[in-house]
């Protein structure tokens, strides 16, 4: 294997990286792979992603890599927002998903079955049956029998559960406002708009072969 070609391949995994079920990064030295190229091949002002797209160019300049220029710009936010040690998320104790899941129950304002829950956050059965027992252990909700159907399980938040997200909530949402203060307010409605199309187009084609 070239130089060129070992930057190459680690730089596509740190922006190709998968997550953990629960939002966690995958720790198997990509964060070392990150920095490796960031301070080897970007330039100034450059983000990871455009490093990694130089690289592609040198050795298949063949391929069109518009797509990875968009998504492995969301999958890097995605990483580091989940990564953040600062994030308040993170001080409670919680990951994103499991934040999800409380959310749902507060918004919604009443039980929901798994099911519901995971249809409502996007998620796997198996993956909301492993945030519940995790968010039950800590006391944050509680399931009762349906008395109808002994198979089917109603989830509601407790009295700590809904405390921690009326807590965290707004002390997320300031953090996040932080995050995205180097946008000014129109930039910040036109990533907005531009996201929201794209989740409909992937919800419309990917969401419909998940239900």
């Amino acid at each position: 294997m070239t130089a060129a070609n070992g930057r190459a391949a680690s730089g596509n995994r740190a922006v190709g990286r998968r997550d953990t079920d629960d939002g966690a990064d995958d720790r198997g030295g990509t964060g070392r792979d990150v920095r490796a190229v960031g301070s080897g091949a970007a330039g100034q002002g450059d983000d990871i992603v455009a490093a990694v797209v130089r690289q592609w160019h040198l050795v298949r300049p063949d391929i069109d890599t518009g797509p990875l220029e968009i998504i492995g710009r969301i999958n890097r936010c995605a990483a580091l927002l989940q990564q953040a040690e600062d994030a308040p998320l993170r001080r409670a104790g919680l990951t994103r998903p499991e934040f999800d899941v409380l959310g749902t129950l507060r918004r919604t304002g009443h039980e929901l079955t798994p099911g519901e829950l995971a249809r409502e956050t996007f998620s796997s059965g198996a993956a909301v049956t492993k945030r519940l027992k995790q968010l039950t252990d800590r006391g944050l909700v509680e399931r009762r029998g349906d008395d109808r159907d002994r198979r089917v399980a109603h989830v509601r938040l407790t009295d700590a559960g809904r405390d921690l997200v009326d807590e965290v909530l707004p002390e997320q949402l300031s953090y996040e406002r932080t995050v995205l203060s180097g946008l000014d307010d129109g930039g910040q409605r036109t990533l907005a708009a531009l996201l929201g199309e794209l989740l409909v187009q992937l919800e419309g084609r990917l969401g419909a072969s998940r239900s």
